[in-house]
């Protein structure tokens, strides 16, 4: 029995290294991404994420370690639509010689609001995630991508795909009801920047901001007196501060037009795996609960 065991365990140490060096190495841009690729590769590949929790991808500066792993990786997740500014030369620095999945491809995307001062506001708004919809055809286009870098495991990367879809499709369902308790002329909120636009459009929220998407731009004193006197003349008390912006101009707001500061919100990246969005699901199911239940205190 004690020869048998010691066999047992010298072919697991040698099969357990094996297995890991098979596993499809993948590189996520940033944390929703990530959540999203490994939910759909399960067990079958290695995600590493550039832009870890809470942790604002606008204005990402790329260290030499992340081009060390796409080096190494066979496959990248980006976002696209111009939200990961960086990952382009960082690809080519690297150097990246594997598939590359652009989750956005195909997704139906809104011009970004324009922002007084600033050019990089022109063009999509990247911030598709925050559409559960749109979110369906990101894991599509992600089980597509994977099939294509590992046509032997093809059926496993779809099946799952499938399985999340269901999830997602239960998940949108869900969002609309919970907004529907909240009367439409309630549904207003105001957010430390504007990276909402695609849930206002998906769920028939009203979201303002002093900021535009780019959370490195900054708002001038005639803009945030303009957003002040909107929240007292609309009466708005729900006022959100995202996980990766600084908190002071949201608080000068409450403070000058007696609105309420809710919990936190997750916008571009998720929370640590103790905090309440790990996953792209907690992240939408704790959002929407705020806003909800800070709306219908306007």
């Amino acid at each position: 029995m004690l020869i048998r065991a010691f066999v047992v365990a010298v072919a697991l140490s040698w099969y357990l290294p094996a297995a890991a060096q098979n596993k499809l190495r993948t590189v996520a841009t940033f944390s929703i991404l990530g959540n999203l690729t490994a939910e759909v590769a399960g067990d079958l590949a290695d995600v590493a994420v550039l832009v870890g929790a809470d942790i604002d991808a606008h204005t990402y500066q790329p260290r030499p370690a992340d081009a060390r792993s796409l080096a190494e990786a066979r496959v990248l997740v980006s976002n696209g639509l111009g939200f990961e500014g960086w990952i382009d030369r960082l690809a080519k620095a690297a150097p990246f010689k594997g598939r590359a999945i652009v989750a956005t491809a195909g997704v139906p995307t809104l011009e970004a609001a324009p922002t007084p001062g600033h050019n990089h506001a022109h063009g999509p708004d990247p911030h598709c995630w925050q559409d559960v919809g749109r979110v369906r055809q990101y894991v599509a286009n992600i089980a597509m991508g994977l099939a294509e870098a590992d046509p032997a495991n093809a059926a496993h990367y779809r099946d799952r795909a499938e399985a999340f879809d269901r999830r997602l499709a239960d998940l949108d369902t869900w969002v609309k009801q919970e907004i529907a308790k909240v009367p439409a002329e309630k549904r207003k909120a105001i957010t430390g920047h504007d990276s909402f636009r695609y849930f206002a459009a998906a769920y028939g929220v009203q979201f303002k901001s002093p900021r535009g998407y780019n959370t490195g731009s900054e708002p001038s004193a005639k803009d945030v007196a303009v957003l002040i006197r909107q929240v007292r003349e609309q009466g708005i008390k729900a006022l959100f501060v995202e996980n990766m912006t600084n908190p002071g101009l949201i608080d000068q707001v409450a403070r000058e037009s007696g609105g309420i500061v809710g919990p936190r919100l997750y916008s571009d990246a998720l929370s640590g795996p103790d905090g309440p969005a790990p996953t792209y699901e907690k992240m939408m199911r704790h959002n929407v609960t705020a806003l909800v239940a800070g709306m219908l205190k306007n």
